[in-house]
């Protein structure tokens, strides 16, 4: 498995340009963290591939970006749950039609429902539940890393979950499948180590998103931070200078408190 890291004392996420010329797929683009590292990488000069399955969504999120005046970025509409081998592989070839390249790509969906026991999960579910959160980051993975490598610099950023919460009970194929993410991450590093494509992985704290509201629907969403902070962090690690923190988790969730 991945060795945990932490942020250095005093990180601030900047809209420095460190993605300047860089071509950046975000999947869940339209989601709360999706969202917000579409927008963080944008700002930081990516031009941004958003994946999502709303088209409206997307839209919306693409005239947001293109009036603060980042690079035009590009729509993807594509459901996951759905989404084949062939799928993944056609994406791939259009994002090297349209950019030539691919510098980052960002595992930021993530499907779950509600916590239940997993007696009352049915067969669909689970299924839809692999498919997003562990199928389609391998199918993807697996289809854009030869583009990726032929960049001197890439990297792919996998959005963990705490194991030590999501392994209890009533978390169910979700938690199954953040488990799974873990080892794919870790088998991905080893296999692209001597590459110049790094692979990192993030472990936010609790978020002000959809996804928490679902979990947690008696406690106030709000109260926690907005999804920026740790967008900032997954843009400092799609940029040249992350090199040092190839291979490790980022783990956010003291950070995120501080």
């Amino acid at each position: 498995m991945l060795e945990s890291a932490r942020l250095a004392d005093g990180f601030t996420a900047s809209a420095d340009g460190c993605l300047r010329d860089r071509v950046v797929l975000v999947t869940g683009a339209t989601g709360g963290l999706g969202r917000a590292v579409s927008l963080a990488a944008a700002s930081a000069g990516a031009s941004v591939v958003l994946l999502g399955r709303k088209v409206r969504a997307l839209e919306s999120l693409y005239d947001d970006i293109v009036e603060s005046g980042a690079p035009t970025p590009a729509i993807y509409p594509m459901d996951l749950a759905g989404a084949t081998a062939r799928d993944h592989a056609e994406l791939a070839s259009s994002v090297e039609r349209e950019f030539s390249a691919l510098h980052g790509l960002v595992h930021a969906a993530a499907q779950f429902d509600s916590l239940q026991p997993f007696e009352q999960q049915t067969a669909e579910e689970w299924a839809r539940t692999q498919q997003v959160n562990v199928t389609a980051p391998f199918l993807l993975t697996q289809a854009c890393v030869s583009l990726m490598r032929r960049s001197d610099d890439a990297a792919i950023v996998f959005v963990f979950d705490d194991p030590a919460r999501v392994g209890k009970a009533f978390w169910g194929g979700y938690g199954v499948a953040k488990h799974a993410v873990q080892g794919l991450a870790s088998i991905v590093h080893q296999e692209t180590e001597s590459s110049g494509v790094r692979t990192h992985a993030i472990l936010p704290g609790p978020m002000r998103t959809a996804l928490r509201r679902a979990a947690y629907y008696g406690e106030n969403t709000m109260e926690h931070p907005d999804p920026a902070f740790a967008a900032g962090a997954i843009v400092h690690l799609l940029g040249a200078t992350a090199g040092p923190l190839r291979g490790k988790v980022l783990d956010l969730r003291e950070s995120q408190r501080s």
